[in-house]
């Protein structure tokens, strides 16, 4: 609580934000987004995941605006980052510069260390190196907790289940430490062990776990089947692995007998631009899923064969921080009529980024052209409108754990199915 505002700590201590909430706020960097996000959690009810999410597009906004800064000032850089303008011009005959805005048809660049790449190339691809346990920091004892462990996983295999405290990670006290710095811990290469010292509730000593790291998928799809044949599917957001997790969800629900989907994207703010295409191929009639478009003209398109359209009811669940891939999906959806969009509007980030790898293992991220849906409607910026306009009521949400949008969904969706 100490890095926290002062009001924002007193909506955590009032119980109004969870410890969860409260890490991430403590992540951000600026003061004025701790309370401006906090205000916005309470207002909307935001989980804790959807908050993550929408603290990293805050990030991912502000690092742009930093970028030009951020290549010019890192040292050493390779030596053709000076040559990168007119490398870039030749490549895409677009205008290029080292700072600039994307709203005026510049190229905006975002330097990525070796690191940093590396963690982007794993976030994307959707996996990571660790246990297969979910942590949160316990508000009692300041302790990381573990929420749940994933089946299959070393976590799992080794013995921790749901409640154990983290005392000592390789004999390092986590107690008041924030939670990305404990699991950052916890994480590390492929094959190595992580020692762990652990309190459970009923044992009157420390237990101690030896366990190895391990290659994981993160969980993007969740899924579940509602009443009256009414399949709910949520995706997180667009990694590499969410092609084959949404796949299963899809087939699993089917054979559970599912007449009518609802596809829930609120809060997901986007990924790969081909993880989002191959999904709607699963979904969409035969033609456009989506195109770009340079400065120049220059057009690329997506396309969907139709050959396994969804052949049900279709609502799609979309809200202020269902971004750029998410756009994509409910975009088409609502063009093709196939689907009933519910929520309020969209994110608008509709711009196409690109990395170029540099000599030394680095990289630049380029934003080079925007997106459209396939009746040309530009995103960026401006965002999809629902069909039926739904704000989230945080009230009873906080309450009793009511969700409002997803139960106007599912009466439109019955609609649909009548």
């Amino acid at each position: 609580l100490l890095t926290l505002p002062k009001e924002v700590a007193q909506m955590v201590r009032e119980g109004q934000l969870s410890a969860g909430h409260a890490r991430v706020l403590a992540g951000l960097e600026r003061e004025e987004d701790k309370i401006a996000l906090a205000r916005e959690t309470l207002a909307k009810g935001y989980s804790v995941r959807q908050l993550e999410q929408l603290a990293a597009l805050r990030r991912e906004a502000e690092s742009h605006g930093q970028a030009a800064h951020k290549v010019k000032n890192a040292r050493p850089l390779p030596p053709e980052l000076k040559e990168l303008e007119g490398r870039v011009r030749e490549t895409l005959g677009m205008r290029a510069t080292l700072s600039g805005n994307a709203k005026k048809g510049k190229i905006v660049l975002q330097y990525y260390s070796q690191e940093e790449l590396e963690d982007l190339q794993n976030k994307t691809q959707g996996i990571y190196y660790g246990i297969g346990a979910r942590v949160g920091i316990d508000a009692d004892t300041q302790l990381p907790r573990i929420a749940s462990v994933i089946e299959g996983t070393p976590a799992q295999e080794a013995g921790l289940t749901a409640g154990d405290l983290l005392y000592e990670v390789d004999g390092t006290s986590v107690q008041g430490m924030d939670l990305n710095s404990a699991v950052a811990l916890v994480k590390g290469d492929e094959g190595t062990i992580v020692h762990l010292t652990v309190i459970r509730e009923g044992e009157a000593d420390y237990l101690e776990f030896d366990v190895e790291r391990r290659k994981l998928e993160n969980e993007t799809v969740t899924y579940e089947m509602l009443e009256d044949g009414i399949g709910y599917i949520q995706i997180q957001e667009f990694d590499d692995v969410t092609v084959d997790q949404f796949e299963e969800a899809l087939t699993a629900c089917r054979s559970e007998g599912m007449q009518g989907l609802v596809l829930d994207l609120r809060g997901n703010p986007g990924g790969n631009l081909s993880t989002v295409c191959e999904i709607a191929r699963m979904m969409l009639p035969e033609g456009l899923i989506v195109y770009t478009e340079d400065k120049n003209g220059e057009r690329e398109e997506y396309t969907c064969d139709g050959t396994r359209q969804l052949e049900m009811p279709l609502v799609v669940l979309v809200d202020a921080n269902s971004a750029s891939a998410s756009e994509i999906l409910a975009g088409a959806i609502k063009d093709y009529g196939i689907g009933t969009l519910v929520g309020t509007t969209t994110f608008g980030k509709g711009i196409v980024q690109r990395i170029m790898k540099l000599s030394d293992g680095s990289a630049v991220k380029l934003t080079v052209s925007k997106y459209y849906t396939p009746k040309g409607n530009n995103i960026h910026e401006i965002g999809i409108s629902p069909d039926v306009e739904v704000p989230f009521e945080s009230e009873p949400y906080l309450e009793d754990g009511t969700d409002n949008q997803l139960n106007r969904a599912v009466e439109v969706l019955k609609e649909k199915m009548e």
